[in-house]
């Protein structure tokens, strides 16, 4: 439940949309931000036009002709953003804000009016423009902006229908579009002008460009205001809304879609009435658009259907949506990809669809959603995958299309996924018994070789120790992952030298393998006092030229060797000076020491020498001691030569702790020559060593 929080606070934004105001021009023309002179000759244009545009508010049909080419002046110099402040600083605004309305009729006014509905459209598209700039937009509504785009929106009732009329009404939607982009104060203020009844009725508009502008302003206008949201509904915009998600006009249904998703983000009342009022279906159809922006936004849709209501993901599922939201994880669009893993990652939180999920194909394309440098649709693709893991049918295809390995060796971009990641792999370990292992178990017995080795390296992670002999011994896993360590491809080597390590470290913790043996015969501690000293002693040892005063008894019950020299046909048997021709005096003095006391302090400067000795006289307990101060010296550089050491006075606790540091450091020794060589000495110690251990563990936990 924590993580399913987690990922609701990171839902998608949704956002209003500013309106692309001059994408019906045929050219853009390039104009850098003015300085000096220039500047001086743009705003002494603009206060031209101002002028024009303050003198001519009347019906003649000269004023008219000049207010239109005022008008367009100026919306050809906005649309650069960079002259854009110095438009406003020529006094722009009033004066455009001025002809958003008609001049005053005189009585004996032709009923023809010259350019009727063009100098408006025109003060309302240059006025779009400004208010591309956010710190304009608080301008333009002080100047009485609303009020006129309003009575804009409703011309087409008092005029006849016409291109002009259709333009005009587009003009003031696009206006209001972008003066409520990201304003929430703007955004209330058209509510309470009136703005939303005239956009949600334009949604029914015969003129498909008018439809859309209507769309974006009521998009806008429903982003983050739930009281705009509440009165676009009470006005009966879903009916509208929902029959031009099936539009075949592309630019129709993507804003449609749009409106509704922004209603519905963060109300659930809503959401339920868009469900009620039938906008699945054909939000799932829109998933198989030509249009890109539709596809994204019907996937962010259905993801936010999908995020609280158990019965909703269900019904996604069954009416289809799996395979095309499947799909679009493999488009090249980023946000495609991304918006359908967020879709999925919902209705993988539902039992009843996460088979379907990965029956269809979408574990592999989630799989490599996990190498993207985009975070969030990395995060999306971890979330989805978390889902599908909680479904034991998709356990073993989790495996064997290598899930858990592409899970181990992901560079996650945040902290949220790598928590996912953690948990993922969690509930895959939890499920690793029964029905599951069992099929794991046939597939590394009878798939080709890549499949078996990837349920080998899983099952090294995740199996239980209980199933360790059962998996490694008995079904020959074990030599999958020594066969791995010959592989020509270093990341299989790797893979596989991590695998053991794993596996090794598991079974330390249930049983240590090189725990020191009982002795042979049993020990008589003489005590500190008698070490080399002449009371009671009936051997001496003659040590560089020195006399080391010993006790016959002690030295037998210490080691076969001693018994040999002194029960055997030796000549030591009777003598009363024994000569040690190749141990150091503090060498031989430290060995005596841990005869007659058990134990002894070993430091590293005389660890090896010590070693030696101790292999030579077959005390066992010793070279125990010895090898545990020689591994803690252990480096990449000694490693082999430490190994060699092992071989030499078969130090089996050195010698395996040398094999598991070579597996642990495989990634740091790879760049160092002889690895190839050092492993394949290694490798029948690997295998003597796992076949122990695993043996040793399951006997170990049948007995308790």
């Amino acid at each position: 439940m924590e993580l399913q929080r987690r990922q609701d606070q990171g839902l998608p934004v949704r956002k209003g949309q500013k309106r692309k105001l001059e994408e019906e021009f045929e050219e853009e023309r390039e104009i850098s931000a003015p300085t000096g002179d220039a500047r001086e000759a743009l705003l002494s244009e603009v206060s031209s036009q101002v002028d024009i545009l303050n003198s001519t508010f009347s019906w003649k049909e000269a004023d008219r002709a000049a207010a239109k080419r005022a008008t367009h002046v100026l919306a050809e110099l906005a649309k650069n953003e960079d002259v854009v402040n110095v438009i406003v600083e020529g006094g722009a605004i009033p004066a455009l804000v001025k002809h958003l309305q008609s001049p005053p009729s005189c009585e004996n006014a032709r009923s023809q009016k010259p350019f009727e509905h063009e100098v408006e459209k025109g003060s309302a598209f240059a006025l779009g423009l400004l208010a591309v700039k956010p710190e304009h937009q608080q301008l333009i509504v002080d100047n009485g902006a609303l009020t006129h785009l309003v009575d804009l929106l409703k011309r087409h009732k008092n005029s006849a229908g016409s291109r002009a009329v259709n333009s005009v009404i587009r003009r003031a939607a696009d206006a209001v579009t972008n003066l409520a982009h990201e304003n929430s104060c703007i955004k209330t203020r058209v509510r309470m002008e009136g703005g939303i009844p005239p956009l949600v009725e334009l949604l029914a508009f015969t003129d498909s460009k008018v439809q859309r502008a209507a769309a974006g302003a009521l998009r806008t206008l429903a982003f983050k205001n739930d009281e705009n949201k509440n009165q676009i509904v009470e006005c009966n915009a879903l009916p509208t809304l929902i029959l031009m998600l099936c539009s075949e006009d592309a630019a129709i249904h993507y804003e449609a879609v749009g409106v509704i998703g922004n209603l519905v983000h963060s109300s659930p009342t809503i959401k339920k009435e868009v469900l009620l009022a039938g906008a699945l279906q054909p939000v799932i159809g829109l998933l198989s658009s030509c249009c890109s922006e539709s596809r994204r936004e019907a996937a962010l849709l259905l993801g936010q259907f999908a995020a609280t209501d158990s019965d909703c993901k269900v019904h996604i599922v069954q009416r289809g949506a799996v395979r095309p939201l499947i799909e679009m994880l493999q488009s090249p669009d980023v946000q495609l990809r991304e918006m359908s893993a967020f879709a999925l990652g919902r209705l993988a939180q539902d039992a009843h669809n996460q088979a379907g999920i990965a029956h269809n194909g979408g574990l592999v394309p989630l799989l490599k959603l996990l190498d993207s440098k985009n975070g969030s649709l990395q995060h999306n693709a971890a979330f989805t995958l978390y889902g599908l893991a909680d479904n034991e049918d998709n356990v073993s295809d989790f495996i064997r299309v290598g899930g858990v390995q592409r899970l181990q060796d992901g560079e996650f971009i945040v902290q949220a996924t790598k928590d996912c990641v953690a948990k993922t792999l969690k509930r895959l370990e939890e499920k690793i018994h029964g029905r599951v292992l069992y099929h794991l178990l046939y597939l590394m017995r009878v798939s080709e070789k890549a499949v078996q080795r990837r349920v080998a390296l899983a099952l090294a992670h995740l199996c239980s120790p209980d199933d360790h002999r059962a998996i490694f011994i008995d079904n020959y896993g074990l030599e999958l992952l020594i066969g791995l360590l010959g592989s020509s491809s270093f990341k299989q080597q790797l893979d596989g030298a991590v695998a053991l390590f794993k596996l090794a470290n598991k079974a330390l913790t249930q049983s240590p393998v090189d725990a020191a043996p009982p002795s042979p015969t049993p020990q008589v501690y003489l005590g500190e006092q008698y070490v080399n000293n002449a009371t009671l002693s009936d051997v001496t040892f003659l040590v560089e030229g020195k006399r080391f005063y010993a006790h016959r008894i002690c030295l037998l019950a210490s080691s076969d060797a001693f018994r040999a020299m002194f029960d055997g046909g030796y000549r030591e048997k009777d003598a009363r000076d024994i000569e040690i021709p190749n141990i150091r005096w503090e060498v031989f003095e430290l060995m005596m020491r841990f005869i007659y006391t058990g134990s002894v302090d070993v430091m590293l400067d005389i660890a090896q020498d010590l070693l030696r000795a101790a292999d030579q006289y077959l005390l066992e307990g010793l070279k125990l001691l010895c090898e545990y101060t020689i591994a803690q010296d252990i480096s990449l550089e000694n490693v082999s030569s430490m190994y060699e050491l092992s071989e030499a006075f078969n130090a089996m606790s050195l010698r395996h702790t040398c094999m598991l540091f070579i597996l642990e450091q495989f990634d740091k020794l790879s760049s160092r020559p002889g690895l190839s060589h050092l492993i394949q000495r290694i490798t029948p110690d690997i295998r003597y060593y796992f076949a122990k251990a695993l043996t040793k563990l399951n006997t170990h936990n049948k007995r308790l």
